[in-house]
């Protein structure tokens, strides 16, 4: 079972007994999982009238100001079955969800014009991405964008990864976990759209997502030459659903003793890579040579060590690596 010494406490994992324990834990840290520009609307209503199906609750994300959407989320223990009860919960969902339209738009309204903060919120969000009114934002989000899913987890195992990797509906996967000391608790977690909030984190500035349009991955030279310039692909790379359709490039930063970005390429697609959570990029062609882009300054933070974002117009005219992102 694994520990966490925090002050000289060892704190146990937590085993939770009920999904209802677990989903009250990710209800009062809605915020720190899920990011700031969200709302969590903790609902559970029925949907559909042959297929029915009751998420545990709904996320309104406006972390692309321009482009807001919205997302159903099931709160799950590892512990029930990830083909009979996620999979098929989910599955039902995506079936019923465009018949049940009206139902969800009402629903979400009354809960939120009820409660003066949620409505600040979808009001402020509706305005910055120029809807003309709150209904006008729900006609969009739900009617015209294609609905995502959430699925937060006491633990990921390969078979909810296989799952997952099924459906045709975009599916984000967050492991959220309990440890305990005498009381006391520590939450361990990986937070909804990691990458963006890891490069806020690392150049300690908020990011405009909307401009975001090129990954950079980190590789060895063995994986770089054979798989990169070889395959003319890079796969195994965790990606939030909401960044799949915006990539438009990619490029390679070489580890030690390299320590540079190398080579770039244009995106023809991004695949699930295979029973995974994770995906596959294909290029155009060939990847072409650019920089060698180094850091200015060798220091913690500089150099990727998963996935970064940035943009082409960024990484096309850096002189060092501190300028790319």
């Amino acid at each position: 079972m694994e520990r966490i010494i925090s002050n000289s406490k060892t704190y146990t994992l937590h085993e939770y007994g009920e999904e209802k324990e677990f989903e009250q834990q990710v209800i009062k840290n809605a915020q720190e999982i899920f990011g700031p520009h969200t709302l969590y609307v903790d609902i559970k209503k029925r949907i559909g009238d042959d297929i029915l199906s009751i998420p545990d609750g709904y996320l309104i994300d406006a972390s692309f100001p321009s482009s807001p959407r919205l997302y159903i989320i099931e709160n799950e223990l590892v512990t029930h079955d990830p083909y009979k009860h996620i999979g098929q919960q989910l599955l039902k969902f995506a079936i019923s969800y465009k018949a049940s339209g009206r139902a969800i738009k009402s629903f979400l309204l009354e809960n939120i014009l009820k409660d003066s903060g949620k409505k600040d919120f979808v009001e402020k969000v509706a305005s910055q991405a120029g809807y003309r009114n709150v209904d006008a934002f729900f006609e969009d989000i739900i009617y015209e964008k294609p609905v995502g899913a959430i699925v937060v987890i006491d633990e990921i195992t390969s078979d909810i990864e296989n799952v997952l990797s099924q459906l045709t509906m975009k599916t984000d996967i967050l492991e959220f976990q309990t440890f305990e000391c005498n009381g006391e608790e520590l939450h361990k977690f990986t937070p909804f759209q990691a990458e963006l909030r890891e490069s806020d984190n690392v150049t300690g500035k908020e990011i405009d997502p909307s401009e975001l349009d090129t990954i950079v991955v980190p590789a060895n030279e063995d994986g770089f030459n054979r798989v990169f310039l070889g395959e003319n692909c890079w796969y195994e790379i965790r990606i939030s659903s909401s960044m799949i359709d915006r990539i438009k490039y990619i490029a390679g930063y070489q580890t030690a003793p390299i320590s540079a970005i190398t080579y770039f390429a244009e995106v023809l697609k991004i695949e699930k890579y295979k029973d995974t959570g994770k995906y596959i990029v294909y290029f155009k062609e060939k990847a072409k040579q650019i920089g060698p882009i180094k850091p200015k300054v060798m220091k913690k933070g500089v150099a990727p060590q998963a996935p970064r974002y940035t943009t082409y117009k960024k990484l096309s005219t850096a002189k060092t690596l501190e300028e790319v992102f």
